[in-house]
């Protein structure tokens, strides 16, 4: 009879998670669901930057315009389409709008674009629209490549009791589209500026949110805004356009002492500067001198470089026996000028009666 208080063996297995399975995205609306038909123009004339009739009626556009027939919900909207195995890049412009019937047929990504997105070609927006140098008059459009855009103006805001009921209303139904990094409410006035933490999200967040409406039956006027005059807020702007500039390069590239020291180099040969050359001490071998630099030196065959890198092994050794050579020949422009200053200058007999004329002219 076996004895119960005996250790039995026991087996532990760990439980895989699943693997979540990717769904397909959903047709927002059937092919004749949408009416198609356009207001009513009053103009004469097509403009085709503004994308609209001019010289009819003046009264306001904004006024006139009529609500959203459809609006996009990531939660049930999203999911890959063929654009995913295709590898483009760029959102559909009907997703964004809620209107699109193609779904997971569609060739264009139906998802927020992520943080760490990175579009092929800058000039274009995440819908694959091409930008222009500058603003229209009216703000709205595609944008412009001079600058990087991340503020919306939302007008014709039905607001809340408070100011802070407004801006959780504005949190909860602009916050959907990304990460709301600034916020400003000019309560009593219907108006507000949300800034977002990527520009490609506040493309879409224009989009998606245009013609739309909040907890109310207001009907939304979203378009760019225009750049914040406040000096403190341009100076956080452009310091935080050069970290980005900055963490681009270093990712590229790397940080290598060869590279700096090469690039330094460079630029002393070019400029003719000795104080701005001085070599990056190696932490390992300070006190060794490199052999192939000694022997280029003593005029000895040197070894043979080792390849790899950005500049290759000759390229690098080059470079330094080119610096050894503008440092040598600095220093003794440097020494030269030093002994003409320590030379006692003579007096000059014809300068000593330099300065007394005679009016003959035979002199």
């Amino acid at each position: 009879m076996s004895d119960p208080s005996a250790s039995k063996s026991v087996t532990t297995t760990t439980a895989k998670k699943p693997m979540k399975k990717l769904r397909p995205a959903r047709k927002q609306v059937r092919v004749d669901q949408i009416d198609k038909t356009e207001s009513v123009q009053t103009g004469k004339e097509y403009n085709i930057w503004y994308n609209k009739w001019a010289g009819g009626d003046r009264e306001d556009s904004y006024g006139a315009k009529t609500h959203s027939q459809s609006r996009c919900v990531i939660a049930r909207d999203s999911g890959y389409t063929r654009a995913d195995a295709m590898g483009t890049k760029y959102c559909c412009l009907f997703f964004a709008r809620g209107c699109c019937p193609l779904g997971h047929e569609c060739k264009y990504l139906h998802r927020l674009p992520l943080p760490t997105h990175i579009l092929p070609d800058t000039a274009l927006d995440c819908f694959g629209r091409e930008k222009h140098a500058d603003y229209r008059d009216d703000m709205g459009g595609v944008g412009s490549f001079g600058r990087q855009n991340r503020t919306l103006y939302v007008g014709k805001i039905q607001e809340g009791a408070t100011k802070a009921d407004t801006e959780e209303m504005l949190r909860r139904h602009f916050g959907e589209w990304g990460e709301i990094v600034k916020m400003n409410i000019l309560y009593n006035r219907g108006v507000a500026f949300l800034t977002f933490a990527n520009e490609m999200q506040a493309q879409f967040a224009r989009e998606a949110m245009a013609n739309q409406s909040m907890d109310g039956d207001e009907i939304l006027n979203v378009r760019w805004a225009t750049e914040d005059p406040n000096p403190t807020s341009q100076i956080e702007e452009r310091k935080r356009l050069e970290e980005i500039g900055r963490e681009g390069i270093t990712s590229k590239i790397g940080v290598h002492s060869d590279l700096i020291e090469a690039v330094q180099a460079v630029k002393t040969l070019e400029d003719g500067d000795l104080e701005d050359l001085y070599p990056i001490p190696d932490p390992l071998q300070e006190d060794e001198e490199p052999t192939s630099k000694r022997a280029r030196i003593e005029g000895a065959p040197a070894s043979a470089p080792q390849q790899g890198g950005l500049f290759g092994g000759d390229a690098m050794e080059n470079i330094k026996y080119f610096a050894d050579l503008a440092r040598q020949q600095a220093q003794q422009q440097q020494q030269q000028q030093e002994a003409k200053k320590a030379q006692p200058v003579k007096p000059n007999a014809s300068a000593l009666v330099g300065g007394y004329g005679s009016d003959s002219d035979e002199e």
